[in-house]
């Protein structure tokens, strides 16, 4: 059978060991060549091949429901459930998403993009399973990364009093998340899988059966079952914690051993109550490339299968935001010994690891626990250090009551960087930044700022890094405009205070962050229409800059607001709010993301579908207030 006649899990049951090893190595070759082309997550997914085909094997999946965390390493469960023929379309506009959808498949019983969800989905599940009489599996698939993120702890902790609940947790262990793991829980699962009693089972005892006389030669059909079943004496010791905390716990199982995974989960399904399977897999397995540099591919941009080099741009592109950021602020740690980076296990995609590599005592990585990280840092903060805690908009969502109780009620100076802020392109809604100018500007002590370019963005960590209490940046994911930077000789900027880039009396356009440079490039489209704009960069959303905003909204008499993120209670709100509490009433028209969720696209592409190019938003100016006046933008 071809992976491309797949297109209901169900039909591998009845298929052979050697049958399912054949649509392994199928699956890791689509996998591989698709996110070649199209970029995306590689090693997650090539690390769970065989366990994603032993756990199907032995479920039916018209009833039961697998719940896999994250949803990155989910490509294999793509490809076995009817996805194969669009699968090349991975992470495109309208294509199969780069995470689990519940609308996208029947089979994807639960959407997640941040960790640490599927115990806590998959346990209500059972519970409702129950309470309806239903009979079904319930199986929930986690890494070993995200059992650092306190959430599936709590999960844990409610299911292992639950003994009458059947539930199966299987743990996808591999000693990483997207970097190498932090912390005790992983340095516990790292005794287990290299334990006295599993490695003597491992490299012991095969090899000593095997140098008895006349015999040692006979015993190979049963050496297996010899092995597991030391193994499972081992587990009082390996597994004790999660022995101890309700759960049986079976394992460790070699994850690419499809013999033995069907065996173990076959098992596992008799066994009543919650039940922990511990799965030892290799991140990348299956591409040598992947496997010696499992941070650099657990995602990759378009790359060439046979050297794993990225594809290079046809033209050069000016530096990263978080390439410019991670510079500068080593630059300011080297000076300055109290500041110190705080990632949630995103030392890569935040710039975090040139700190780590420079100053590592000046380094902290928490692992997938933004709450745990925000209060950290305020503890930090209250001793005279500066924290800088450097999270993705999306995540720092899971961190709000930290936010609020634990830095803005006590006026801590933490410094919030915000980055891949605004629309973030392929990996959809669960990490576009939309939210965080909306969910911050409500807190009392709480400063947000944006930078207009990477050059701004340096100033603005002087200013973060300087200012007495919480105060927070947000920038984008990608590259900046290629303006002139500094190596150092930064001044903070003056807080709450904005600037014209651009002066013209028939419309006030005020905008924030990246949407400045297109703001400007309205205006200047607009110019050609005989519509002089004056165009303000915000810089503050809080606090505003109304000395200088609202004298000339009320000269000008119309209003127009951009920002990169949600219009309600966005930056748009902001400048609204200000003039009705001033009584000035003009027409005020506020261009954003509205009310819908913007799923995977190229960035461009979303921003051309929500309006908000430079032609789009001159267009839409001419259409509020000018319309009886010029015709349209061309």
């Amino acid at each position: 059978m071809h992976l491309s006649e797949i297109t209901h899990p169900n039909q591998l049951h009845g298929l052979s060991v050697r049958q399912l090893q054949q649509i392994a190595r199928q699956i890791r070759d689509k996998h591989l060549q698709t996110v070649a082309v199209n970029g995306g997550h590689l090693g997650p997914g090539l690390g769970v091949v065989e366990l994603t085909l032993g756990l199907y094997q032995t479920l039916d999946l018209d009833r039961d429901k697998v719940i896999w965390d994250v949803g990155h390493q989910a490509y294999p469960h793509k490809l076995l459930t009817g996805r194969y023929d669009r699968f090349h379309t991975l992470r495109q506009k309208d294509g199969v998403a780069g995470y689990l959808k519940r609308g996208e498949n029947k089979f994807d019983h639960f959407g997640a993009g941040h960790a640490s969800t599927s115990i806590s989905a998959a346990l209500g599940m059972a519970l409702a399973r129950d309470l309806k009489g239903e009979k079904f599996k319930a199986v929930a698939v986690i890494g070993d990364g995200a059992l650092t993120g306190g959430m599936a702890l709590e999960a844990i902790n409610h299911a292992g009093h639950m003994p009458k609940t059947n539930l199966l947790v299987v743990l996808n262990d591999n000693d990483m998340s997207i970097s190498r793991n932090v912390g005790a829980i992983p340095r516990y699962l790292n005794k287990m899988r290299l334990s006295q009693p599993v490695q003597f089972i491992k490299d012991n005892l095969e090899e000593q059966l095997k140098q008895i006389p006349f015999v040692g030669e006979s015993l190979s059909p049963e050496l297996g079952r010899i092995k597991e079943g030391m193994k499972r004496l081992a587990v009082p010791k390996v597994g004790a914690v999660f022995e101890e905390l309700g759960f049986t716990y079976i394992g460790p199982v070699d994850g690419h051993n499809l013999e033995e995974l069907i065996a173990t989960f076959q098992q596992a399904h008799q066994i009543p109550g919650p039940v922990l399977v511990h799965v030892a897999t290799v991140k990348g397995k299956g591409y040598e490339i992947a496997e010696l540099d499992q941070v650099g591919y657990h995602a990759q941009s378009p790359f060439n299968v046979a050297t794993g080099k990225a594809i290079p741009s046809t033209k050069p592109k000016p530096p990263a935001y978080a390439k410019v950021f991670s510079h500068t602020l080593v630059k300011l740690a080297e000076q300055n010994p109290k500041i110190v980076g705080i990632t949630a296990a995103m030392a890569t995609g935040t710039g975090l690891d040139k700190l780590q590599a420079k100053l590592p005592n000046q380094y902290i990585d928490v692992g997938i626990a933004e709450q745990h990280a925000i209060t950290l840092a305020a503890g930090l903060a209250t001793q005279g250090m500066r924290p800088v805690a450097v999270i993705y908009s999306t995540f720092l969502q899971r961190a709000y009551d930290q936010i609020i109780h634990d830095v803005c009620i006590q006026n801590l100076p933490v410094f919030f960087c915000l980055d891949r802020a605004g629309i973030v392109g392929a990996d959809g809604p669960t990490h576009q930044g939309m939210y965080d100018i909306a969910y911050l500007r409500c807190i009392p002590n709480m400063v947000m700022m944006a930078p207009k370019d990477e050059a701004e963005l340096q100033s603005m960590i002087v200013t973060g890094v300087n200012h007495s209490g919480p105060i927070a940046m947000r920038y984008p994911r990608g590259n900046g405009y290629g303006v002139p930077l500094m190596e150092e000789g930064w001044e903070p900027l003056e807080i709450g205070k904005g600037e014209i880039l651009r002066t013209g009396d028939d419309v006030l356009i005020v905008a924030y962050g990246t949407m400045v440079y297109p703001g400007m490039q309205a205006a200047e489209l607009l110019s050609e229409h005989g519509i002089e704009a004056t165009v303000i960069n915000a810089r503050f959303v809080k606090p505003l800059d109304t000395e200088l905003i609202l004298p000339l909204a009320k000269k000008i008499g119309r209003v127009i607001t951009l920002e990169e993120g949600c219009v309600i209670g966005g930056f748009g709100s902001a400048i609204a709010e200000a003039l009705l509490d001033a009584d000035i009433l003009v027409p005020v028209k506020r261009f954003g993301v509205p009310d819908v969720l913007v799923e995977h696209a190229e960035p461009n592409e979303s921003k051309t579908e929500l309006g908000l190019t430079s032609h789009q938003i001159a267009e839409r100016v001419l259409q509020a207030f000018f319309k009886q006046q010029v015709s349209a933008v061309v």
